[in-house]
């Protein structure tokens, strides 16, 4: 089952920034995430996997244009090309949920520092820096390193078709036994 998958993708969801206004004052906002057809996400529990069919989605966060998630939600990666999209959300009770913007980023800078391993280097060292351009949708600059023990990325995300928003993440890489790894 999971010979197919190189491993899986930690995301860790942290909040929202200066996000649009979709009901009168404010916007109950969630973020979704998916890559490629992919709607669900590998748990682990005492060295045992489940599968759970789900989307992969925050909670929601009432009246706040700038919620604080800090959710992790984990995706199977089994083709490193695909981007990553992410969604964001405002909940509606009685009507379709309004879109709050969009944005998509490429998993395959923050792959090849996980492949570097670079186990041994100093503390917060940095692997990589990943700028902003046209074919992607950082905010700011956006910083590979190596964090407690394990390579992590932090992003900003400027959300694409609407006036504003931005949504800050933390990737990590995770291996998984019997995979076929990076």
């Amino acid at each position: 089952m999971v010979e197919h998958l190189l491993g899986l993708l930690r995301v860790r969801v942290a909040r929202g920034v200066n996000l649009a206004v979709r009901d009168v004052t404010t916007s109950d906002p969630y973020v979704v995430l998916r890559m490629g057809k992919q709607w669900f996400s590998l748990r682990f529990f005492f060295s045992f996997f489940f599968i759970l069919l789900q989307k992969l989605k925050t909670r929601v966060i009432k009246k706040n244009t700038n919620p604080v998630w800090n959710e992790d939600l984990t995706l199977c990666i089994e083709d490193p090309s695909l981007p990553v999209r992410l969604q964001v959300f405002d909940k509606d009770r009685f009507t379709k949920d309004d879109a709050m913007g969009h944005a998509e980023f490429d998993i395959r800078p923050f792959l090849e520092a996980v492949k570097m391993n670079p186990q041994g280097v100093p503390e917060g060292t940095i692997i990589r820096k990943v700028v902003p351009c046209r074919q992607n949708c950082l905010a700011e600059e956006s910083v590979v390193r190596w964090c407690h023990g394990q390579v992590t990325q932090d992003l900003a995300l400027r959300l694409k078709d609407v006036e504003r928003g931005e949504v800050e993440l933390q990737l990590q890489w995770v291996d998984i036994p019997g995979a076929k790894g990076l």
